[in-house]
């Protein structure tokens, strides 16, 4: 089968396309036939060699296809079924993975594999980000990044808790136009050099009640000071600009501006068993609902892993990145 496979660090072009034996079940086990498999932001990262991570490997971290093959102990009623998966060693740039049904979650009825991927990690970690930031009713939220796979989520999980006032920030029109339609009270371009204060005009000169950034560098910055005074709370959760944010302990005690390290509360959740079944089930149902959207932004072929990784790195894309084996 093919797989696609990074022997070196560097650039896109080391993800490179070779055939390997197809995968057998092991105990507790069953093979996926991969129908759509997720490429983050993070991916991009490990290859560079931005994380230790040892070589060779194959990138992919959560797939979604059908079971064909069923392990020792493993109920053979799964062969068959639409599934979603995360596998913890990788493994999903290729046409077939094994992974251990602990971490398989059925797709529900009249949900697409697409959408389902969509919504999968990504909505777990939105929900989790939700809850960290103990978004509720009232609340006005700005959110960065925001036509991102997890930003397009959190828009529509923040409405779904109350807030009176979603702010999506992103750059350019497309992108802009996609906020808007998933439901944001308002779009902002934060390429413009008044962002900060478009904000503050939103909200009325007070600024967001709840800032979540996954941005850093002087975008970051940016979004706290658009962080409302004495009761303002801003959840770090990334940096995909390459820089994080240094904040002064004076600023935080003179404005009583709250910094939560989301990122970490929302790792420690999908760490709890039951909390990251709980929040699976729950994204997905919400999703066959009709409830929670996945913009389901390019697709490529296996082979042209590559071009996903680059299209992630300009910043092309727009929510979810699939490759289709």
């Amino acid at each position: 089968m093919r797989i696609v496979q990074v022997h070196q660090f560097g650039p896109p072009e080391v993800l490179t396309p070779v055939e390997q034996e197809e995968p057998q079940a092991g105990p507790g086990q069953v093979v996926i036939a991969i129908e759509a498999t997720g490429v983050g932001f993070g991916e991009t990262l490990i290859r560079a060699g931005k994380y230790p991570y040892p070589l060779p490997f194959v990138p992919g971290w959560e797939v979604g296809g059908r079971v064909i093959k069923a392990g020792p102990n493993v109920d053979q009623s799964l062969l068959g079924e639409l599934v979603v998966a995360r596998s913890m060693a990788g493994g999903g740039y290729a046409e077939q993975i094994a992974v251990d049904t602990s971490n398989v979650f059925p797709i529900p009825a009249g949900l697409s594999v697409e959408q389902a991927m969509g919504v999968f990690l990504a909505g777990q970690t939105a929900v989790c980000l939700r809850k960290a930031m103990d978004i509720k009713a009232g609340d006005t939220v700005l959110i960065t990044a925001a036509a991102g796979s997890v930003g397009s989520l959190l828009i529509q999980l923040a409405k779904a808790a109350g807030a009176s006032t979603v702010i999506g920030a992103a750059r350019g029109k497309a992108k802009l136009d996609a906020v808007s339609r998933l439901g944001a009270d308002a779009a902002i371009d934060y390429s413009e050099d008044n962002w900060v204060e478009q904000v503050r005009e939103v909200t009325e000169g007070k600024g967001a009640d709840v800032v979540l950034d996954s941005v850093g560098g002087t975008i970051g910055r940016q979004a706290f000071e658009a962080t409302a005074n004495g009761h303002g709370r801003i959840g770090i959760y990334g940096a995909s600009s390459g820089d994080g944010i240094t904040i002064e302990t004076l600023a935080l005690a003179r404005r009583g501006v709250t910094v939560i390290g989301a990122l970490g509360i929302a790792m420690a959740m999908m760490e709890q068993e039951q909390v990251m079944r709980a929040n699976v089930d729950f994204v997905l149902a919400e999703a066959a609902a009709g409830r929670l959207t996945a913009v389901i932004g390019q697709t490529f072929p296996l082979e042209r892993a590559a071009e996903a990784h680059a299209a992630l790195e300009a910043r092309r894309t727009i929510g979810k990145a699939l490759l289709i084996p």
